[in-house]
């Protein structure tokens, strides 16, 4: 497949997944967070997102096997995980430092709060490709990021 094929067909299937997880996972959090709770949204996001993870990385060669009859599950799957990425954790990481810090600090706390979240998110980025890519491959970088998250809940919990 040439590159531009390659990434028109890339883009196309990220809009997909953000119509259809992302933007609607924003949307539940603004519905929700003042009855929910914050924190609560954080932890169940945290939660669901560990499930869905654990669950494409055990299953990750049932998945993709050819003749790729079960991509409708890893693609319905990883939206999930998205969905709840952004009616969790993505969306309250804005929220919780607003309302956290006293009003003399915000600015700077919430910035360098802000700041934090992004460096992790470089790191998060560049490592994943990085160990995806490495004799681990795809499904020992999905382990690694199964691992992470179950962290990040038992932190929240």
């Amino acid at each position: 497949m040439d590159p531009i094929t390659e990434a028109y067909l890339t883009g196309r299937a990220n809009l997909i997944i953000a119509l259809c997880s992302v933007i609607p996972g924003y949307w539940v959090t603004v519905a929700l967070v003042d009855k929910i709770g914050r924190v609560k949204i954080q932890i169940m996001g945290f939660a669901v997102m560990t499930i869905c993870m654990l669950i494409l990385t055990a299953a990750y060669p049932e998945l993709t096997a050819k003749p790729y009859t079960n991509v409708p599950a890893f693609i319905v799957i990883y939206a999930l995980a998205f969905f709840f990425a952004n009616f969790g954790p993505n969306a309250t990481t804005f929220i919780i430092p607003s309302e956290l810090f006293p009003t003399v600090f915000r600015s700077t706390a919430h910035g360098i709060s802000a700041g934090s979240g992004k460096l992790g998110s470089i790191i998060g980025t560049f490592g994943f490709g990085f160990a995806s890519s490495s004799s681990i491959g795809l499904q020992g970088a999905l382990a690694i990021l199964t691992v992470g998250m179950c962290l990040a809940h038992a932190r929240k919990s």
